[in-house]
Formats: C-alpha cells, structure tokens, sequence
C-alpha cells in the first residue's frame, strides 16, 4: 500500500461469509483482513510474489521450541524440499528436538497445567504442553554422542560442517527407522542447505561434544570465526548476483547472527553492500524493551542491516510462530512452483574466496 499524499487507502474490506472446505490461500486472501492477520497476510503474499523468486537468496532463522512442536517435519522440510529454504540460522535445541523426530521417539500433546512434581517422579519431561519420557533424552543424547565421536568430526568443524555431517546420518537413520522427512537436519543435507547455530555450547548438542572431550575421546572443536565468514559470504553472493531476503521464526540469537552479515560487510570488512532486500518476521517480542527479538526493520536500517529503499518489503507480525508457520507453510506450497536448489553448502569455500577477494580490493 502507497502511503502517499492521497494513497492511504488500501484495498475496501467487503465481508463475506465464511464456509467450510476453505483453503489456506482462500483463508489468507479473504479474510485476514486488519491488525496481525493481515501482517500475516502480507508475509504470505510478499513470499509467494517477491522473496521466493528464482534470483533471491532466502535465509530462515528459527528460534523457540518449534521441532519439538512438530513444525521441523510439517513445515521445515516441505520448505526445504521445495527450494523455499536457502540457508538456516538455528538455536541447538530446536536441532537436537529435530533428532528425536528421525529415530522414531514419541512426543505428545499434554496440557501446560500439569504437576511437575509429579512429572519428574514419573521421568517425564515438559516444554510446555508436550510431554516425553526421559528416555527420550537418553537414546538422543546417545545417538549424537556416538556420531559426533566418528572419525570425520575429529577436526575444526564450522557449525554448518558439523550439522551437515550430522545430517548424513541422520539421512541414514531415517531410511533405517522408516522415518524419512521427518528432520530438518537430514532434509537440509539432502538439499545441501547450510545450517548454523550462532551458539553451538547452549544445546544438547554442544554439551555431548564437550562429554566427548571429557572422555578424552573427541578431538573435534567448533569454529564459529568460519560460520561468520560463511553466512556473511552467502549474504555477499545474494546481493552482488541477486537480492537477499531473510524469514525471522522468533528472535533471540539466530536473528542477531543473520542481520549481523551486513554490518560485517560493511562496518568490518569495508565492503559496501546495501543489506537485505526482505524482511520477514514472526515475534511475540515487543521492540520498546530494547531487545534484539523485537528490534524492528526500520531501526534495522540504521545499522545498515536492511535495505532502506526496500522498507516496503519489510513485515512484522505479532503472532505465535506455532500459528503463523503452518499457514505461512500451506500458502506458499499452494501458490508457488519449487525452486530450484540453490545448494549453498557445496558453495561455501567459493563464496568465502569471493568475499576474501573483495576484501582485499577494498582495504589495500
């Protein structure tokens, strides 16, 4: 919508009835009509018209207890293997949950008003409203700490090594268990989508890396200096051959690390890009506590993070990822054709050879 001297009015909202068998673009396009439906409305529409073109570079970051919710094999992958899905910023739990999904463990739907006392007496664990016996934990933190203790990890791995390698066989567990597409980590191998974690130590993950150097077993150490200089590289390549656009699940930590490419660029490594040409964003943070979870696109012009002629193409919906992700999922399936995958992850060491090169040009 223009906001011009005489343009404030957008499209007239005409009621009409609701019926059943509504799909989710005919739900979107006809009735989220105001207030953060109709953000949710514009993420939808943005994505299918203009940031899942053939020519953007799309990064999803996710934050929150999403696999455990079930959105990693629902949604995450679906994206994925449509080639919505680019590269992915992480928390570690949401990439340890994803395990639990490939090896056939049992999650369930409870209720956040139970005993917990009573949980625990019982070995049972909670997030919320779903509930999973300890025994989960225990063949998860197994299995991981039984892959990362093989050969090929026993080096300096970026986050987006590590993770691929976990994928390879968590690809392989899947086929086993009969539980193929259930995980973001095997799908993201399959399609060669680097995953990052901006703080690899704060997850289960991490810490059965770290029992493995304790058992003086493990020689594998996580290089968070590559993943910087990957994600910023990948960034590099999307404006300078494309246009660069970002889908933020949450905030926290993987926000923070895939916004902070452009400053990188500009402020660090005195390249000039002009930061990301899209930007997307499911919170329930509020920006006037000063957090980085509810910062907005504007104020992210300022740290040269967004694209500031690009403002338009700018949303934040205040909505519960767990209620926006699916829907957001279902439209862009239904409205766009699958991409072809970009597969980053096998590009990496060019990409970073690029940014290396115009880094040298400009600082002589």
């Amino acid at each position: 919508m223009k906001h011009g001297k005489h343009d404030f009015k957008g499209k007239r909202i005409k009621p009409s009835r609701m019926t059943g068998g509504l799909s989710a673009v005919q739900l979107v396009d006809g009735f989220f009509n105001a207030y953060n439906g109709a953000r949710i409305a514009e993420v939808c529409r943005l994505l299918a018209e203009k940031a899942l073109k053939k020519n953007v570079t799309l990064g999803v970051s996710l934050s929150g207890a999403l696999t455990p919710a079930g959105l990693g094999a629902s949604a995450i992958v679906p994206l994925i293997e449509a080639g919505f899905i680019d590269y992915i910023v992480s928390t570690g739990a949401n990439l340890y949950h994803d395990i639990h999904y490939g090896l056939g463990l049992a999650l369930h739907k409870s209720s956040p008003f139970v005993d917990d006392t009573e949980l625990r007496k019982k070995q049972l664990i909670r997030i919320y409203d779903i509930i999973f016996d300890f025994n989960v934990l225990l063949k998860s933190d197994k299995y991981v700490f039984d892959v990362v203790g093989k050969s090929e990890f026993q080096k300096r791995l970026s986050t987006s090594e590590l993770h691929h390698l976990i994928g390879k066989y968590m690809d392989e567990t899947e086929k086993k268990h009969g539980t193929q597409g259930s995980t973001v980590l095997g799908a993201a191998y399959r399609a060669g989508v680097p995953v990052y974690c901006p703080s690899p130590g704060d997850s289960t993950i991490g810490m059965n890396i770290a029992a493995q150097a304790v058992a003086g077993k493990g020689l594998l150490t996580i290089d968070v200096v590559q993943d910087v200089n990957e994600t910023a590289a990948i960034v590099l390549d999307a404006t300078r051959n494309g246009e660069s656009g970002v889908l933020i699940f949450g905030g926290g930590s993987p926000k923070n690390f895939m916004l902070q490419t452009e400053p990188q660029l500009s402020e660090i490594l005195n390249i000039p890009v002009r930061g990301h040409d899209y930007f997307m964003q499911i919170t329930d943070a509020r920006p006037d506590t000063g957090g980085l979870s509810g910062a907005t696109p504007s104020e992210a012009v300022s740290w040269g993070k967004i694209n500031p002629a690009m403002l338009p193409n700018t949303v934040v919906a205040y909505v519960d990822t767990t209620v926006a992700m699916p829907i957001i999922t279902a439209y862009v399936l239904t409205k766009v054709k699958p991409r072809k995958q970009k597969r980053l992850y096998d590009r990496r060491h060019e990409m970073v050879e690029q940014l290396k090169k115009e880094y040298r040009k400009n600082n002589k």
